[in-house]
C-alpha cells in the first residue's frame, strides 16, 4: 500500500543543504512524491497529516540523500571480471571492444542496466549518469526498475552495434532524447565517448545542441598520461585545449576521470564552470592516474564522484568510492585536511545532482525536492562508538549498512530487502550471459 504521507524518524538527518546540517531526532515529511518538511520529532503530532501518514521510526540510523553516481557504464555489469590488470588501452581494443561487438544488443543492455541498478540501489545509490549503447533500452530498463538515470546520448566516429558513423549516432541521440522525455525518472545527456574517438565536427554539432536544448555533455577525457601525449603528437593540442576552441568548455561539460591536468588547465575548468566526475577506484585499477582533487577542490570546481562501469571497478558501490576518493586525495596531495568527510558526501550528492542539471530535485534533503533518501544503519560494530555520524558514513560504514531506499517516495529497499526488484531473476540472467560470453 502508497501512503500519500510517509513521516520519516532516523536518529539523524544529513542533509546536505547549503549549510551541511546534521540534525538529531527530526523527522522529514514526504507528500507523495516530494519532500513537504523537516521538523522535530516532539512535533510531528501537530502536524495536520499526522493522523493519516504512515511513520517510519529508525532509530540508530542516519538518513541521506541518495546517492548520485555521475559516470557509469551500468551495462557492462554482464562483463564484470572478464579482463582484469591490465592498462586501459589494453583493456578496450583487446578485450572490451571486442566483446561489446559479439555480444551487446538491446537485451545485453537491458539485462546489465537491471543487474547494475539493483546492485547500485542495494548500496544506497538512486540516481545514475550512464554512458552505453541502445540508451533506449537502458532508459526504458531505468523506468521500469524504478531508478532515476541520465541516460547518455552515445556519440563516436566509427561503426558499432548502436549506429555507423557520427551523422547516425547524432540522429539517434537526439530520437531518443524526444522520446525519453516522456519517462518521469529519465532525462538525457550528450555521451561522446572521448576526444581521441570522436572528431571536431561531431563535437561542434553537440555543443551546438547542448546549449540549444540546455543538456549535459558527458565525456571522458584525459584519463590518462598516454592519452594526452598522443593528442599532443596527432594535433598539437592537448583535448582539453582542444575542447575549449569547439566551445565545449562550459557548465554543461561533464568531464570524467581527468587524471592528467596542469596548473592552467586547472584555473581554466574552474574559470568555465565546467563539472568534473573523480572515478578513484577505476583509475587505480587500470593504473591510469589520479585526479588531483585537492587542487580542484581549493579553486572551487564542482567536483563529483563515479564509479565508472564494473567491468574496470569492479563494483558500484558509491559509498566505497567516497571512502576511498577521501583518502587518496589526502595521500596524494600529502595534505591530510584535503577533501574532508563533508566534501566526500558533497562529491556523493548534491555535487553530482548539480552536474547533472537535478539539483532543484535531487541531491540534498530539503523541502520541495524529490523524495530519493536512504538510510544507513549505524548501529553496527564497525560505527561505534560513534561520535561524528558524518565521519562514521565515510571513513567507517558500510554499503551493508544502507537499510531503506527511496526514489519518487517509492521505498526500493526496505529493511535490507528489495521492495520490486526480484534479485533472483538478475541473478539467473547474469549467470546465463556469463555462461554464452565465456564459450
Amino acid at each position: 500500500m502508497l501512503h500519500r504521507y510517509q513521516i520519516i524518524q532516523a536518529e539523524w538527518t544529513v542533509t546536505v543543504n547549503p549549510n551541511f546540517e546534521v540534525l538529531r531526532d527530526f523527522a522529514v515529511v514526504i507528500e507523495n512524491d516530494r519532500i513537504q518538511t523537516l521538523i522535530a520529532n516532539d512535533e510531528i503530532a501537530e502536524l495536520p497529516c499526522f493522523p493519516e501518514a504512515e511513520v517510519i521510526r529508525l532509530p540508530g540510523c542516519a538518513l541521506l540523500p541518495g546517492l548520485v553516481n555521475s559516470h557509469t557504464h551500468a551495462s557492462m555489469s554482464l562483463f564484470r571480471g572478464i579482463a582484469d590488470d591490465m592498462p586501459l588501452m589494453q583493456w578496450l581494443t583487446d578485450h572490451i571492444w571486442p566483446a561489446e561487438a559479439s555480444w551487446v544488443d538491446a537485451g545485453f543492455t537491458a539485462d546489465g542496466f537491471r543487474l547494475a541498478a539493483a546492485e547500485m540501489m542495494r548500496s544506497g545509490t538512486t540516481c545514475l549518469n550512464d554512458m552505453y549503447y541502445f540508451p533506449d533500452e537502458a532508459a526504458r530498463s531505468a523506468q521500469q526498475i524504478g531508478m532515476r538515470s541520465v541516460i547518455g546520448l552515445i556519440v563516436l566516429d566509427f561503426p558499432s552495434v548502436w549506429a555507423r558513423d557520427a551523422d547516425e549516432y547524432l540522429h539517434k541521440a537526439l530520437a531518443v532524447h524526444d522520446e525519453i522525455r516522456e519517462l518521469p525518472l529519465v532525462t538525457g545527456a550528450f555521451a561522446p565517448h572521448a576526444p581521441y574517438t570522436v572528431s571536431d565536427e561531431p563535437l561542434r554539432q553537440i555543443a551546438m545542441y547542448s546549449n540549444e536544448l540546455d543538456l549535459p555533455v558527458h565525456m571522458h577525457v584525459h584519463e590518462t598520461a598516454s592519452e594526452v601525449a598522443e593528442a599532443q603528437q596527432k594535433t598539437g593540442l592537448r583535448p582539453l585545449q582542444r575542447l575549449d576552441q569547439l566551445n565545449l568548455l562550459n557548465p554543461n561539460l561533464i568531464a570524467v576521470h581527468m587524471t592528467e591536468l596542469d596548473e592552467f588547465e586547472i584555473e581554466r575548468v574552474a574559470e568555465a564552470g565546467v563539472n568534473i566526475v573523480h572515478c578513484p577506484e577505476s583509475n587505480l585499477k587500470l593504473g591510469s592516474g589520479i585526479c588531483p582533487v585537492a587542487a580542484l577542490l581549493d579553486k572551487g570546481v564542482n567536483l563529483c564522484l563515479g564509479t565508472d562501469g564494473a567491468a574496470s571497478n569492479n563494483d558500484l558501490d558509491l559509498l566505497g568510492e567516497m571512502r576511498t576518493a577521501a583518502l587518496l586525495a589526502k595521500g596524494s596531495s600529502g595534505d591530510a585536511s584535503a577533501c574532508s568527510a563533508r566534501q566526500a558526501i558533497e562529491m556523493a550528492t548534491i555535487n553530482g545532482a548539480r552536474a547533472l542539471g537535478l539539483a532543484d530535485r535531487i541531491g540534498s534533503i530539503e523541502a520541495g525536492k524529490k523524495a530519493d533518501l536512504i538510510a544507513l544503519d549505524l548501529n553496527n560494530l564497525n560505527t561505534q562508538p560513534l561520535y561524528d555520524p558524518v565521519a562514521q558514513i565515510v571513513y567507517a560504514a558500510s554499503s551493508r549498512q544502507v537499510s531503506h531506499v527511496w526514489i519518487d517516495g517509492i521505498a526500493q529497499l526496505w529493511d535490507y530487502e528489495f521492495c520490486r526488484i526480484d534479485s533472483d531473476e538478475l541473478i539467473a540472467k547474469a549467470a546465463s550471459w556469463a555462461q554464452k560470453i565465456r564459450r
